[in-house]
C-alpha cells in the first residue's frame, strides 16, 4: 500500500468517525426536542418487561393468551392507579403545608444562628442561608414530585403500549429471526439483553418494594408525616444507582426535623441508614450475583447522562439502558473495546484469565494431536 492510500485511509476513517459522531448528536438532540413522547414509550417498556414474566407465568398455568394478558393489565392498571392517585393526593396536600414547613425551617436556622453567636461564632445570616438552603430543598423535593405526577398521569398513553407490547411479545423472536442476518448470532445477543434486563429488574423491584415499605413503617412508628409517600419515593428512587437512597432520605429527615425535633430527625436519618445497609449492602448483593457488569463510574455518569437526556425517568432507568447498550456493543467486533470500556476492572481481569486458560487448553489439544 503506497503512503497516498494510508493517507487516504486514514482521512477515509476520520471521516466517518465525524459522520458517527455528527449523527449521534443529532440523535440525542432528537431524542431530548422529543422527551415527552420517548419518556412514557421507555416506560412503557419497562414496565411491559416486568409484567412479561406473570404473564408467561399465567400461560404456562394454561390460561389463554387473552385471559391472561387481561388479567396482567388489570393488575398493572390497579398498581398504576394506586400509585397516581397517591402521588396526586399526597403532592398535593404536601404542596399546601410547604409554606409552614419553611417557614419552620426558617426559624430553625433563625435560631441555630443566635446559639451560634452566643458562642462568640459570627455568621451572617445571608451566608448561612446560601450554604444551608433547607427550604430550597423541600420545594424541590415538591416539584420532583410533581414532575413524576405529571409523567403518571400519562398513564393512559403508557397502558396502551404495553397492551401491545404484551400482545406481541410472542411473536417478536420469530419476527427478529425472519429479518436478522445472523439470526443464530444476533437472538443470542438479545436473549443476553433481555435475560439480563428481566433479571435486573425482578431483583432490583423486589429489593425496592421491601425497601419503602421499611421505610414506610419506621417512619409511621416515629409517626412522621406522609409516610406512605416517603415510602413510595424511596421504592422509586432505589431504582436510581449511588444517590438515590441519599436523596429518597433528605425530605423526610428535613420533614421530622420540622415537625417533630432534632431528636426525631437523627432518629429517621438512622432508620435510613439501617435499612439501605440491610437492604442495599446485604440482601441486593447477594441476589444480585456477580453486579450489573457496569463499573462504578460508568454508573454514575450514565446516572447523570439518562437524566439530562430524559428527565427523572431517565435516571430511573439508567441502569437498565447503558446495561443494554453494553451488551448492544459487545456484538460487533469493531465496538466491543467500548464495551470493555463500561465493564468493572474485575470483569476484564476475568475475562483475560479465561482467554488465557481457553488459549492453554487449545494449545495442549493441539500438542496432543501433533503427537
Amino acid at each position: 500500500m503506497t503512503e497516498f492510500d494510508e493517507n487516504n485511509k486514514t482521512v477515509n476513517n476520520a471521516g466517518r468517525g465525524l459522520l458517527i459522531f455528527a449523527a449521534l448528536i443529532v440523535i440525542l438532540a432528537g431524542l431530548k426536542s422529543a422527551q415527552t413522547i420517548v419518556v412514557p414509550m421507555l416506560l412503557a417498556v419497562f414496565i411491559a418487561t416486568i409484567a412479561a414474566s406473570p404473564l408467561f407465568w399465567c400461560k404456562s398455568k394454561g390460561l389463554s393468551n387473552g385471559l391472561a394478558l387481561t388479567s396482567v393489565v388489570l393488575g398493572i392498571f390497579l398498581a398504576l392507579g394506586l400509585i397516581a392517585a397517591l402521588l396526586t393526593q399526597s403532592t398535593s396536600d404536601f404542596s399546601a403545608k410547604l409554606p409552614f414547613y419553611q417557614e419552620r425551617l426558617s426559624n430553625l436556622q433563625n435560631d441555630a444562628l443566635v446559639l451560634l453567636q452566643s458562642w462568640d461564632i459570627p455568621l451572617n445570616p445571608a451566608l448561612l442561608a446560601d450554604a444551608f438552603p433547607l427550604g430550597s430543598l423541600l420545594t424541590l423535593a415538591g416539584s420532583a414530585l410533581r414532575s413524576l405526577g405529571s409523567v403518571l398521569s400519562n398513564g393512559f398513553l403508557i397502558i396502551l403500549t404495553v397492551i401491545f407490547i404484551l400482545a406481541e411479545a410472542a411473536s417478536f423472536y420469530p419476527k427478529l429471526r425472519a429479518v436478522l442476518n445472523n439470526p443464530d448470532r444476533d437472538l443470542a445477543h438479545f436473549g443476553r439483553i433481555t435475560g439480563t434486563m428481566n433479571r435486573y429488574i425482578a431483583i432490583k423491584t423486589s429489593v425496592s418494594v421491601l425497601t419503602g415499605l421499611l421505610v414506610t413503617t419506621f417512619l409511621w412508628i416515629l409517626n412522621v408525616d406522609f409516610p406512605v409517600l416517603w415510602g413510595l419515593v424511596a421504592l422509586l428512587l432505589n431504582f436510581i444507582p449511588t444517590i438515590g437512597s441519599i436523596i429518597a432520605g433528605v425530605p423526610p429527615v428535613l420533614l421530622a426535623l420540622v415537625q417533630l425535633g432534632p431528636t426525631e430527625a437523627l432518629l429517621v436519618v438512622a432508620g435510613f441508614f439501617a435499612v439501605n445497609t440491610i437492604v442495599g449492602n446485604v440482601l441486593e448483593p447477594r441476589y444480585m450475583g456477580q453486579g450489573l457488569g457496569l463499573s462504578a463510574l460508568v454508573v454514575f455518569l450514565s446516572l447523570i447522562f439518562w437524566g439530562w437526556l430524559l428527565g427523572p425517568v431517565g435516571m430511573l432507568l439508567s441502569v437498565p439502558l447503558t446495561m443494554s447498550a453494553k451488551i448492544a456493543l459487545e456484538a460487533s467486533p469493531s465496538t466491543l473495546w467500548l464495551a470493555r470500556l463500561l465493564a468493572p476492572a474485575q470483569e476484564l481481569a476475568d475475562q483475560a484469565s479465561n482467554e488465557k486458560t481457553l488459549a492453554q487448553e487449545e494449545s495442549r489439544t493441539a500438542e496432543e494431536q501433533a503427537t
